[in-house]
């Protein structure tokens, strides 16, 4: 009897994650049908970065280029579709890229979930492009991805503009309470076999309610889930890669933070006074002591996803630092 049931529990667990394996390549077959590549594909040493552009082309007149980095579990459509058609259409050129792992981006690199590689991969991309001194806006995770460019390659950038960005190791070291289970053993393996088995149902059921988290206390604004192309997230070599960028954050901060007042760019933190998902006074506020020069605007009420709340004040904050310097070409 023990034999049968066990024998019926192994089964059972074996047909959930048989379908769970074929709902999760339904899915990420959907998404890759209803969110196709766009923009080029730029090579680096190892592979691919997929960049979107917009505004003037190469070689034409401009104000300049504006470079933006996508945060955690999204793509470089979400800044774009924030802020990088406006600058495009005041004159800028706008380059957003895919971070290595994200919307079509390679991965490239085993390494890739740090900061510092993502930075080389993208000061190499911007090298091939023949794009010279950038102003380079980072959102969220990629305020440690900024500030790493412009501390290893300050040839690349000529001015940061930083949108609520993560800046410094925080209390816990945890992100959302699951770093410290992830490490282990257990953990890896149980998130190796959600990753390809639950993850992508469960987010493409729920995804509406995630993103609203991350607006809050703001609403999530219509479209913005197909706009931003947000489902891409859902694909398991993504959703692994943005673990991996989540759990390593932590660690690649307590090394760089001390560094901050190296930086010799032109600076703007913009970060809202209730954002509930990178808290400004650990973040923004203590890079704008470290930061020599660097200019502080906290707007009151608004949470994270200022580039999209604030979007005319974040806008006009780039601008304002693009005009203090000339940028973007060799």
């Amino acid at each position: 009897m023990l034999t049968l049931i066990a024998g019926l529990a192994a089964g059972t667990v074996l047909t959930l994650v048989a379908a769970g394996l074929l709902a999760t390549w339904i899915i990420t077959l959907v998404v890759e049908v209803r969110y196709p590549p766009a923009g080029r594909r730029v090579a680096v040493e190892g592979g691919h970065l997929a960049v979107l552009e917009a505004g003037p082309g190469e070689g034409a007149p401009s104000r300049g280029t504006v470079v933006l980095l996508h945060g955690a579990s999204a793509n470089a459509m979400d800044p774009m579709l924030a802020i990088g058609r406006r600058l495009a259409g005041d004159g800028f050129r706008v380059l957003s890229f895919d971070r290595p792992g994200f919307g079509y981006s390679d991965r490239i690199a085993p390494d890739a979930a740090s900061p510092a590689v993502q930075a080389r991969l993208i000061a190499e991309a911007l090298a091939a492009m023949k794009v010279g001194p950038a102003l380079v806006v980072g959102h969220s995770w990629s305020g440690a991805l900024a500030t790493a460019l412009a501390l290893d390659f300050p040839e690349r950038v000529a001015g940061l503009a930083l949108l609520a960005p993560v800046s410094h190791p925080w209390p816990g070291g945890s992100v959302g309470g699951y770093a410290a289970w992830y490490r282990s053993l257990p953990g890896r393996m149980l998130l190796t076999l959600a990753t390809y088995t639950v993850a992508a149902p469960l987010g493409y059921t729920y995804l509406d309610r995630f993103a609203e988290a991350v607006f809050r206390p703001q609403g999530l604004p219509a479209g913005y889930l197909d706009g931003a192309r947000v489902p891409l997230v859902l694909r398991p070599a993504t959703f692994a890669a943005n673990l991996r960028d989540l759990d390593g954050l932590y660690g690649f901060l307590q090394r760089q933070s001390p560094r901050y007042p190296e930086i010799t760019a032109p600076t703007v933190i913009v970060a809202g006074d209730i954002d509930p998902v990178v808290k400004t006074d650990i973040h923004a506020r203590a890079l704008a002591r470290e930061v020599p020069g660097a200019r502080l605007v906290v707007l009151p009420g608004v949470g994270h996803m200022l580039q999209y709340i604030a979007a005319d004040t974040v806008v006009a904050e780039v601008e304002a630092l693009a005009a203090r310097e000339r940028v973007g070409a060799e």
